[in-house]
């Protein structure tokens, strides 16, 4: 090998891995992606997170940073914030935290002390590890009080939260979720959080795509704190942004960083930009109206083949089905579906009798597929081929009989062909 690795492709220096991206480039083509927190960015969005902008180290923030050189990572900083404060409507925001957790941890550490009392949506109903799970940093170090959804309708009960919020005082009030399928109330929430004197973040890592929109009610009018991810809905790299009231900007930056980071990955923040920047533009809306039409037509499908849907349906690009209903567990619903190329999570449902890894439902989004251009009825036919393998899902031969046809839907809506058509190319070469 050369000692000049520069100027060397990726495969020459390391084939293993250029194997392995090209391996993933055909799995993500080639199959049916339905986990609801993923999705597939622009060609745009790859090109910023490939560049140069890796080799930069810009600690601090523009203007004010700790090394020299920064001139043209603050134009990418300084385009990401400015877009974000005009998408979302927020005083300010910090683009640099480096996933969602990332982001509410530095919301924790600016705002409250070890020990203080959080209320938070419980994970087994649909909320996130980092609202307070026992085994996450926020279950660690925070007093935390879960709340949740009734039993009968399955949807976030406001008067059990009122009264919870009453009884044990929290300094903060944390709502948002990572599997709940209904429109949450943020102005109730936070109504509830200033009664007892209580902070408010919302966490709208799923739905920041609705809400820059305006198909969901945004938070940013009504609490404290708004974080979320970049990917996901709002289409852009794995990343976080936080939102706040502008007299909360000077302690939220000073978490971010040095608080809980050090460097920026000025590479992400420009791809940040760019997934902002297309987010601002009109054919983002319909994107977002065609992804809830897509959710609704996969959640009917599922019903009319034979399935229940967690809260009976859904508002967002969330399905949550309770697979154990039809006598198999969520772990065993996912390995089957995997194996006819549909990718969906096993996923907890409320009041699960099943163990987190096992769970009693699987997750199911239609973000990705939507931006394949995928409709409804794509949708119905995705739905009947997931009945046809829980219906058997030891069947090799159903496995096959599905893979095999969607194969040939996957053909039908290319994801990267300009990618696939290289790697054809190059494996013709050899």
């Amino acid at each position: 090998m050369t000692s000049n690795l520069h100027d060397l492709p990726l495969r020459t220096v390391d084939p293993e891995i250029a194997d392995a991206i090209d391996d993933e480039t055909r799995r993500q083509a080639g199959g049916l992606e339905l986990i609801a927190s993923e999705n597939f960015v622009s060609e745009a969005v790859l090109q910023a997170m490939g560049s140069v902008f890796t080799n930069k180290y810009a600690e601090g923030y523009p203007g004010r940073r700790y090394y020299g050189g920064c001139e043209f990572s603050d134009v990418a900083e300084s385009l990401a914030i400015d877009r974000a404060k005009k998408l979302f409507g927020a005083e300010h925001v910090n683009v640099q935290p480096h996933s969602g957790a990332q982001a509410n941890m530095a919301v924790y550490l600016a705002m409250l002390r070890p020990g203080d009392t959080i209320l938070g949506m419980d994970l087994a109903h649909g909320g996130h590890l980092t609202h307070g799970h026992p085994l996450n940093f926020s279950g660690k170090y925070f007093q935390v009080v879960g709340y949740g959804v009734d039993p009968e309708r399955e949807r976030i009960d406001y008067d059990a939260l009122e009264q919870k919020a009453r009884e044990h005082r929290p300094r903060m009030i944390v709502c948002g979720a990572s599997a709940y399928p209904r429109v949450i109330d943020f102005e109730r929430i936070a109504a509830i959080a200033r009664s007892v004197d209580a902070l408010t973040m919302a966490d709208i890592a799923h739905i920041a795509g609705f809400v820059a929109t305006g198909l969901h009610p945004s938070p940013v009018p009504h609490v404290d704190f708004v974080t979320t991810t970049t990917h996901k809905t709002l289409r852009g790299p794995r990343g976080g942004l936080i939102l706040c009231k502008e007299k909360f900007a000077k302690p939220i930056n000073s978490a971010v960083f040095p608080g809980v980071q050090g460097g920026p990955l000025v590479h992400i923040i420009a791809a940040k930009s760019v997934c902002l920047l297309e987010a601002l533009q009109p054919a983002f809306k319909d994107y977002q109206l065609q992804t809830l039409a897509n959710a609704n037509a996969l959640g009917d499908a599922m019903v009319e083949a034979g399935f229940r849907l967690v809260s009976g349906g859904t508002d967002n690009h969330i399905v949550l089905v309770d697979v154990f209903s039809k006598g198999i567990t969520g772990k065993v619903a996912e390995k089957a579906l995997e194996a006819a190329k549909i990718t969906v999570n096993k996923n907890a449902i409320p009041f699960d009798k099943n163990p987190p890894l096992v769970a009693s439902g699987v997750r199911m989004g239609s973000p990705a597929l939507t931006t394949r251009g995928m409709k409804e009825w794509e949708m119905r036919q995705i739905a009947a081929w997931i009945a046809e393998v829980l219906d058997q899902p030891e069947s090799e031969t159903v496995r096959s009989s599905v893979r095999e046809r969607v194969s040939q839907l996957a053909a039908k809506f290319p994801l990267y062909p300009t990618r696939l058509a290289v790697q054809v190319r190059k494996e013709a070469s050899r």
